[in-house]
């Protein structure tokens, strides 16, 4: 399991269709926005998609100016160590 949390900057004029860009996103979902041009976005990987690329679609989307990891987490490590 991976999990990672981007901190988004974009137009405060476009919130909603940030919001919905970034929620078409698979694995994605905004876990806050303060209306005023930054959100929160949290990404956790699937079956079907890396987090890597659920990350480059989110940076895609129209009206981000910027997108930050701030958190990364990975248990993939754990389960090599348990063997």
């Amino acid at each position: 399991m991976k999990i990672v949390s981007l901190v988004l900057k974009y137009f405060p004029a476009c919130a909603e269709q940030v919001k919905a860009g970034v929620e078409a996103v698979a694995g994605a979902a905004v876990a806050h926005d303060d209306g005023a041009g930054r959100m929160i976005v949290v990404v956790e990987d699937g079956e079907a998609y890396a987090v890597s690329d659920s990350i480059i679609q989110v940076h895609q989307v129209a009206d981000i100016m910027s997108v930050t990891l701030a958190y990364e987490y990975s248990d993939e490590t754990l389960a090599l160590e348990e063997v």
